[in-house]
């Protein structure tokens, strides 16, 4: 199921009888407010917030360049936000297994995605008991946009 920023705030404000999991992934790559504003917004959507970074080998796969930064380094930075309370390794973009093996209640994903056909993201939305949030996009400032100017400079 489908829901809004503000449903999901509602709910859980009037909801306090099972622990909520959020679930978010990405690349983290030249990290900056956009990806601080995804990350703070999904943790207040629910109690425990599951982080997922993308392996470089993925980012290689779907983004056809490598990130900036190894995995490793995007790692502790994800590690060190207050906001994350468990991270795991993305090795597959949206996967129907990975959604069950992580057993979240509602999956955040930015709105960039939400014309996309992802295998998982269809498998919530059959399963009422779970939602999908699609976050917009903080204005002015996306990983591209860094690139580009770097590349400029």
């Amino acid at each position: 199921m489908i829901s809004t920023e503000q449903e999901i705030l509602k709910a859980k404000n009037n909801s306090r009888s099972k622990k909520t999991k959020i679930y978010i992934s990405g690349t983290w790559d030249l990290f900056h407010i956009g990806h601080l504003n995804a990350i703070k917004k999904a943790k207040e959507m629910g109690d425990e917030l599951i982080v997922g970074i993308s392996t470089d080998e993925l980012i290689k796969k779907y983004k056809n360049h490598a990130p900036v930064f190894p995995y490793e380094d995007r790692f502790k930075i994800i590690q060190s936000l207050k906001y994350v309370d468990k991270i795991v390794t993305q090795e597959e973009l949206s996967t129907v297994e990975q959604f069950k093996n992580l057993d979240f209640d509602i999956l955040i994903v930015g709105d960039d995605w939400k014309d996309k056909y992802l295998d998982g993201i269809e498998w919530i939305k059959n399963h009422p008991e779970k939602k999908v949030v699609f976050l917009p996009r903080t204005q002015g400032i996306s990983t591209n946009s860094i690139r580009k100017k770097l590349e400029d400079y």
